[in-house]
């Protein structure tokens, strides 16, 4: 008898991509080798609830969520000996009311408050094995601003921009605007600097276009980045599968969209409109049935520079598992900028995978190593000390600031 390792797949949370995770999770479920995993799927509400139960792992069930919540079983995580424990809550009168115990937690989300290293951390401090970014690549990774400026630094093309705050907006949004100006030309683009799936962008041939879009991208973020458009445009995207020190590219890819800027809508509703998984394969009409030239049009040179740039993006933020990192091109000059890295990208990217001749299976069962492997490498490291040197505090009847302790 094989003994299975056990998967809990992570999905949704307070995120303006719940549903896109929900929809990446079921294809990742239904793709699992189940005869080397037993997949458990736990969801996460809006409210930041974990339940989980077989009806977790259907995207039927998602057709209402309320109704769903109550067939399934609300859990707590506790870690223990490398592995976690999902524990029944309310806890029940006797016992201690384990649901489950998982070997390595698969987070497959989407946005803030879940992929920008948030979740992670909770399985961090949990010392469990857990599949993709670490917190800081996760965090690196969401902060457009923050992961420009170390890809700068890196010698990574990237476009600048200006930051600007919602609370000096309000304050003063003409002056803001002037600042803009001065910094920029126009047509624009305003983003929120921790959104993904294109959401809260927009945008602005002149001074009231960028008026009216920052205003919208301040109601999803309060940190925004403003930037040239590129002229020309073309997107290219590349994905990378491994870690920091040993890594691979993809094949690249041409999202193929009737706008200036691949909207949510492009992504994620324009490919059917079922919106759910097909059969068993965990297929959808989001990310993997957005329209796109897969492989890109794109000569080998150009090819070979964009997988360069792409793996080194994600060497220089310490990435691990499977990321997809987006291109801006100018057709006219080939010009090619680094414009953003998905850390835990939509469909996990698996359809840039199976194009370059790695199946989904295959490629869940690489992530997984690589959890594996990085968890091995952090036992060797210490993290606390064995000390008996608060049996010699003396605080003098109560904390005293900073003088009530010595060192």
């Amino acid at each position: 008898m094989i003994l299975k390792t056990k998967i809990g797949v992570f999905f949704g949370g307070r995120s303006t991509e719940h549903e896109i995770s929900v929809i990446s999770a079921m294809q990742a479920i239904a793709a699992f080798d189940k005869e080397k995993y037993d997949v458990i799927p736990v969801y996460i509400s809006k409210d930041c609830k974990f339940y989980t139960g077989e009806a977790a792992g259907r995207i039927d069930s998602y057709k209402d969520i309320p109704a769903l919540i109550k067939t399934l079983t609300r859990v707590t995580l506790e870690g223990e000996n490398g592995k976690l424990n999902l524990i029944a809550y309310p806890a029940p009168t006797f016992g201690k009311g384990l649901v489950d115990t998982i070997d390595v937690a698969f987070p497959v989300v989407h946005g803030t408050n879940v992929e920008d290293g948030t979740l992670q951390g909770y399985f961090q401090s949990f010392g469990i094995p857990y599949a993709g970014c670490d917190v800081p690549s996760s965090a690196l990774g969401m902060d457009k601003f923050a992961s420009k400026a170390v890809l700068k630094m890196c010698g990574l093309p990237v476009l600048d921009c200006v930051r600007v705050h919602a609370n000096e907006f309000t304050l003063d949004g003409d002056k803001i605007i002037d600042s803009i100006e001065a910094q920029t030309r126009y047509p624009v683009i305003v983003k929120p600097v921790n959104l993904g799936s294109s959401i809260g962008i927009k945008k602005a041939d002149d001074r009231d276009a960028l008026n009216e879009a920052l205003e919208y991208a301040f109601g999803f973020a309060n940190l925004i980045i403003v930037e040239n458009a590129v002229q020309n445009l073309r997107e290219i995207n590349c994905s990378v599968l491994g870690n920091k020190d040993d890594c691979r590219a993809s094949v690249c890819e041409e999202p193929l969209n009737a706008t200036t800027i691949l909207t949510f809508e492009d992504k994620y509703m324009a490919g059917g409109k079922s919106g759910g998984v097909k059969g068993s394969k965990g297929t959808s009409a989001g990310m993997a049935d957005t329209k796109r030239q897969c492989p890109a049009n794109i000569p080998d040179e150009l090819r070979d520079k964009i997988q360069q740039y792409a793996m080194k993006t994600f060497e220089v933020l310490g990435c691990s598992g499977v990321s997809r990192i987006d291109f801006l091109m100018d057709n006219e000059t080939k010009e090619v900028w680094v414009n953003e890295i998905n850390t835990c990208p939509g469909s996990l990217s698996f359809y840039l995978w199976e194009a370059t001749g790695i199946k989904f299976a295959e490629l869940l069962d690489n992530i997984v190593k690589i959890a594996l492997t990085r968890a091995r490498e952090e036992k060797n490291l210490t993290f606390s000390f064995d000390t008996n040197i608060l049996q010699g505090i003396n605080l003098g009847g109560g904390a005293k600031g900073a003088k009530g302790a010595k060192a």
